[in-house]
């Protein structure tokens, strides 16, 4: 083993050279055990009855490349590090695999067989719906896990003895100190979108909650860009694993087009509120709550069936305005970075950043939202003037040369780039979500009351911050 590689035996990288890194991101590590060859179609890869039927019934015929590269591997146990742009089928990657390898086993109350970790509720929810049609088909059950939700009711459910749980790492955190959650069985570990949770500041809770998993135990690493802290994360818990990347800035991101659109500042609300008119639905990027509710309020006035979604809001009130967004009661979802993941919406065609992003991270999983399953779609970023400079240097390093063109409102290249049109101008009025629950409805009993000492109250903040702002 030469000096670079690990002596702890969870790391291997070999002898050969790593390849060259992305603009920002770490090298991949050389799998040392060659890689299974990719399948072709779902019934070569052993899979149970129930799962094979349930794909048919769901007319899911065809592995995504990222399917049939990583599920030989993952069926055979082989650890996996699987790099891929969201919306390239990764759900099905991972969980497939996970539900494959748990199927015929019965979980002790409060001590699931196999766990995914994700960032957010949005992502939580998306992933538990995605699976729970094959779940049911082994007999699996599935818990989820996610803060702004009973936590009474989610212990429950863990006590009834849940194969497969579904988490965001802080909510899974309380349960465990809570002794309502043991992770010592859990066999198959999946971290779905790495580089979110540690951009969030989960790092140190991912790393806690990985530790007391099975030492001898399957992990699957997915995401769609990886940088320094998720490579902390394979070197550490990975395994010579078998790796798959596929540019995040290429593949399927060759289904969408990307539009760089110079506006005036005293014209980005009109052109904005035009955009959010046209015929179809769209997701508006914003960076605060105060800048999504402002906006959301002005298009409601404007005739735009439009709703917020920010961290801000209830998860009962997100549910039900995703829920909105997805049966064309609401046509415009202006939004906060909450939605940039996990969020699945069909046929969606049109993401705009009516604020460019931060980072070129950011601008990938925004754009995310649509050209999803090999569909296509349009990302549309407005920018004034100062925004111009900083724009070009995020579009290289995301690797993309978007279509340029300065607009104004009522221009038909504006129309045309963007379905854009005049609003209605007749007010809207869209029911509203349910209120939050109070906090001691949310978390169960007197452990989730809000603290009133000052020194408790910022303690518990610092415990529940990271699941309320997602």
């Amino acid at each position: 083993m030469n000096r670079s590689a690990r002596t702890n035996g969870r790391y291997s990288r070999g002898s050969g050279r790593r390849p060259a890194a992305p603009q920002g991101e770490f090298t991949l590590p050389v799998t040392v055990t060659p890689a299974l060859p990719p399948v072709e179609d779902f019934a070569a890869l052993g899979l149970p009855d129930g799962m094979l039927q349930t794909l048919t019934r769901l007319g899911v015929t065809t592995p995504f490349p990222i399917q049939a590269a990583t599920l030989p591997n993952t069926l055979a146990g082989r650890d996996v590090l699987g790099r891929g742009r969201t919306g390239s089928g990764k759900t099905l990657a991972f969980g497939l695999a996970a539900l494959a390898r748990t199927a015929g086993q019965r979980a002790e109350p409060r001590r699931p067989l196999a766990l995914i970790l994700v960032p957010t509720r949005e992502l939580a929810q998306q992933v538990t719906d995605a699976l729970t049609p094959y779940a049911r088909s082994v007999r699996l059950r599935l818990a989820t896990v996610v803060g702004g939700m009973s936590i009474g009711r989610q212990a429950g459910a863990l006590r009834a003895g849940a194969e497969v749980v579904v988490a965001t790492p802080g909510r899974l955190k309380d349960l465990i100190e809570r002794r309502d959650c043991h992770l010592d069985r859990v066999a198959v570990t999946v971290l779905d979108e790495a580089d979110q949770m540690t951009d969030m500041g989960f790092l140190p809770q991912v790393t806690e909650l990985l530790d007391q998993v099975r030492p001898d135990g399957q992990r699957m690493l997915f995401s769609a860009t990886l940088d320094r802290n998720v490579d902390l994360l394979v070197r550490r818990y990975l395994n010579d694993p078998v790796v798959h990347s596929v540019d995040p800035s290429a593949g399927a991101v060759t289904t969408m087009e990307h539009h760089v659109l110079h506006v005036h500042g005293a014209d980005k609300y009109a052109t904005t509120t035009e955009i959010a008119a046209r015929d179809g639905r769209v997701i508006l990027f914003l960076d605060t709550k105060h800048a999504v509710d402002r906006l959301t309020t002005h298009l409601l006035n404007s005739g735009v069936r439009a709703a917020a979604l920010h961290g801000g809001k209830s998860q009962p009130q997100r549910t039900r305005t995703l829920a909105q967004f997805k049966s064309g009661q609401v046509t415009a979802l202006v939004a906060t970075n909450v939605a940039a993941r996990g969020i699945h919406v069909d046929d969606l065609d049109l993401v705009v950043n009516v604020d460019p992003p931060a980072d070129h991270k950011d601008y990938l999983h925004r754009g995310g939202r649509t050209a999803r399953a090999g569909g296509s779609g349009s990302v549309v970023t407005l920018v004034t003037s100062p925004q111009r400079r900083g724009m070009t240097r995020l579009m290289a390093a995301a690797g993309i040369s978007p279509h340029t063109a300065q607009v104004r409102s009522g221009e038909a290249e504006l129309a045309r780039i963007t379905g854009a049109q005049a609003p209605s101008g007749i007010p809207v009025t869209i029911p509203a979500p349910p209120k939050a629950p109070s906090p001691r409805g949310e978390r169960g009993g007197t452990r989730g009351r809000r603290p009133r000492d000052g020194r408790a109250r910022r303690a518990y903040a610092a415990r529940t911050r990271t699941d309320t702002a997602a």
